[in-house]
């Protein structure tokens, strides 16, 4: 059954959220402090000629196949990577499949007062269908906290 765990942080204002978010993924800049907690790069840099980039993706496998949206746990590390080979954490990303959510609820997930977005399926990630929802806790995005893509990140050779 899916469930928003109990730190959904809805009576916090969404500052005082993002600010427990961000504690809560601080150590994450650190790559392999989010490989040894079961975070994994999933694909490479994803860009979106005209909208700008995400980054790299982390997933969680645990995270991402469980049934709980918890703000503190995000399933997704996102990095953008720098021309020296390192990676930045810029954002987060709360990912659900869509059958598991559809069949025990009417309406997509919300967390921070946003509606997650439905990626149907096929889709660039070979994935099947899912709501997700980034947020840029860690990189200013000038098109907004939740807004998917990141006119201020780049991947090489995009």
């Amino acid at each position: 059954m899916f469930a928003l765990a109990p730190a959904t942080l809805a009576d916090d204002p969404l500052g005082a959220q993002i600010a427990r978010v961000r504690a809560a993924t601080v150590h994450f800049h650190d790559v392999a402090a989010a490989q040894a907690a079961g975070y994994g790069q999933f694909l490479g840099c994803i860009s979106e000629p005209g909208q700008g980039a995400m980054g790299i993706h982390f997933p969680n496998g645990n995270l991402v196949g469980d049934t709980v949206l918890d703000p503190l746990r995000p399933e997704v590390m996102i990095y953008e990577p720098k021309a020296n080979g390192q990676l930045h954490l810029v954002a987060m990303e709360y990912l659900v499949f869509a059958a598991a959510w559809d069949a025990e609820h009417s309406q997509p997930p919300v967390l921070f007062g946003q509606t997650f977005h439905r990626v149907g399926s096929p889709n660039r990630y070979g994935l099947p269908p899912f709501y997700e929802l980034h947020i840029w806790a860690w990189k200013h995005n000038p098109r907004g906290m939740f807004y998917d893509w990141n006119p201020k990140v780049t991947c090489p050779g995009s």
